[in-house]
């Protein structure tokens, strides 16, 4: 099968993840595409293929005779798709040889150059888009294509040595839980990449630490003629709390290494309302400050009323990979050489996100991020390139072989 058939398939599959459920994985339907992939895996031959009660799958590429001895790397992918946007009922859109302009979705949707002009790096490639209705899904299923078709090729070329190969699929990555329940000694691989990137080049062992926040606002509903001195509206408390952080800390006024507080969802009446946030920065000092100053801003805002109108549920998510990876340059070394063997100019840039990799790292798995080629995810200007995909391919076939050496 090719690496456009086998992508094509996988976004079939409708695998949106629900930050609402409290199963593991939370939606069912991830598990139809895992099972898919175990029986794929087995099919191609490789060996020690399971997919385990929590629906992670894992598979083997055996060393080939004399590479025994290799350390012992991984590659891993997510399945789901963003609750963002509906990942069902997919109808991808080929464009061969792209012109490199604007891009018509639909009768009623246009993707523009001029909103996105990183299209220009992809003039003569293939690419694959939506139809402006829902999702791709190239996040992640360009990586599991990648990875899948890496493997077929691993295994039907014997001539290429390289050691043994563990691949791990895992669900529930979009909603911060992708490796809950993830068996690291299990998997049994020294180092592992996640292919969860997105440009061509994208190296990232930088992500930011990452914090939810929930807040719960009990007011008072009093008849609106009859409200002085008495009523506490929600979604004004609400409002009030939200205009004391700071303007400058939203993430469309930030980019690089700067973190911010996202206001994701707001909901409820006057009687209660809640809110949810996400905190994010590179750096652990200010990741605490912010923390910090959500804290206050509920305390200023209860002691405004004399009694705790605002609850506050404060969670660590993730933290930054950085210090887990530095302490070995070669994963990232390896990394670079087998872009440049694949005519890929490394963009070792920090991730303004999270992946599976991140946690990995702190669970003594250090597992940096490598780019698949989907662009703009979680939408429906959401697109990849076969080009780039192609060459996210052979950097995995390098790396194989690189860690042999």
């Amino acid at each position: 099968m090719t690496l456009k058939e086998r992508f094509l398939q996988y976004v079939g599959f409708d695998t949106q993840s629900d930050e609402s459920s409290t199963t593991f994985p939370s939606t069912d339907k991830q598990l139809v595409l895992l099972r898919h992939l175990a029986e794929e895996m087995k099919a191609l031959g490789l060996t020690e293929v399971e997919m385990d009660q929590h629906g992670y799958v894992m598979g083997t590429i055996p060393a080939t005779p004399g590479c025994e001895g290799a350390p012992v790397i991984g590659f891993i992918s997510h399945v789901d798709t963003a609750p963002d946007m509906s990942g069902k009922d997919v109808k991808p859109q080929i464009i061969e040889n792209y012109d490199g302009g604007d891009i018509r979705l639909n009768d009623q949707l246009m993707m523009c150059v001029a909103d996105f002009p990183e299209l220009a790096f992809f003039k003569g490639h293939t690419l694959i888009t939506t139809d402006g209705t829902t999702l791709l899904g190239a996040d992640d299923k360009a990586g599991v294509a990648e990875i899948m078709t890496a493997a077929e090729y691993l295994m039907l070329h014997p001539e290429v040595k390289h050691g043994k190969i563990r691949i791990g699929f895992t669900p529930d990555e979009e909603i911060g839980r992708g490796v809950d329940h993830f068996d690291v000694a299990r998997f049994g691989a020294k180092y592992a990449y996640t292919m969860d990137g997105s440009i061509e080049g994208e190296l990232e062992y930088e992500n930011f630490n990452a914090a939810s926040a929930k807040l719960t606002v009990n007011g008072r509903n009093i008849h609106p003629g009859y409200a002085k001195g008495k009523m506490i509206n929600s979604l004004q408390v609400l409002c009030d709390l939200h205009a004391l952080l700071p303007e400058a800390m939203r993430p469309e006024a930030t980019a690089g290494y700067e973190g911010f507080f996202h206001l994701i969802g707001i909901n409820g009446s006057v009687e209660k309302a809640s809110a949810s946030y996400i905190i994010r920065d590179h750096d652990r000092k200010l990741f605490d400050e912010k923390k910090e100053l959500m804290t206050a801003a509920v305390a200023f805002i209860n002691k405004k009323y004399g009694f705790e109108v605002v609850a506050l549920e404060l969670r660590d998510q993730y933290y930054n990979m950085r210090e887990m990876v530095e302490p070995h340059p070669e994963i990232i070394e390896k990394a670079m050489e087998a872009m440049q063997l694949a005519g890929v100019t490394p963009k070792v840039q920090p991730i303004r996100g999270g992946t599976d990799g991140a946690r990995l790292s702190y669970m003594g798995l250090p597992c940096p991020n490598l780019f698949a080629g989907g662009m703009n995810f979680h939408g429906k200007y959401e697109y990849c390139s076969l080009d780039s995909m192609q060459r996210a391919v052979e950097t995995i076939c390098h790396l194989a072989v690189l860690w042999a050496k």
